[in-house]
């Protein structure tokens, strides 16, 4: 997608092999698919006191987690191509990688497209929407050579 725009923003650098800037941009464009509109969108990484602040503050739960996502809305007559943010805990997905007996590269990715998808519109909110997001992902994952992201935890 050449009309895509990343800004990433490393906030807390992971002890364990955060992924580089390349990863994360191909990560964000395999969940956009393919599309002629220009997209613009941020992955901040951040600590454990970061995200609880923000998860605290906008979700209402007081601890950390792994990924957040915040879509950007424009009033309707300024059309930009922002997608939104997405802020992304390193010590819990690294946590969760471990928990979770998946490779740290896996995880990430994993994280990446769930939030990308947010961005766009995606939820699981209750079953139906879940199902389609988590087969979306599941097909975005295959695609990058990654495994199904649910297979341990159903």
């Amino acid at each position: 997608m050449s009309n895509f725009k990343l800004e990433i923003q490393r906030i807390v650098e992971d002890s364990e092999a955060s992924p580089s800037d390349r990863q994360l941009s191909a990560w964000a464009e395999a969940a956009l698919g393919e599309s002629d509109h220009q997209v613009e969108m941020v992955i901040r990484i951040v600590d454990e006191s970061e995200s609880r602040q923000l998860n605290r503050d906008y979700r209402g739960m007081d601890k950390p987690t792994n990924v957040l996502s915040f879509p950007f809305e424009s009033p309707p007559e300024v059309a930009l191509p922002l997608l939104g943010d997405l802020v992304i805990c390193a010590p819990v997905v690294s946590a969760e990688a471990r928990q979770q007996n998946k490779t740290l590269e896996a995880h990430w990715a994993h994280m990446v497209v769930h939030g990308t998808l947010h961005l766009q519109g995606y939820d699981h909110q209750d079953d139906q929407q879940a199902q389609l997001m988590e087969d979306k992902e599941r097909q975005i994952l295959q695609a990058l050579n990654f495994s199904n992201p649910y297979t341990d935890e159903k």
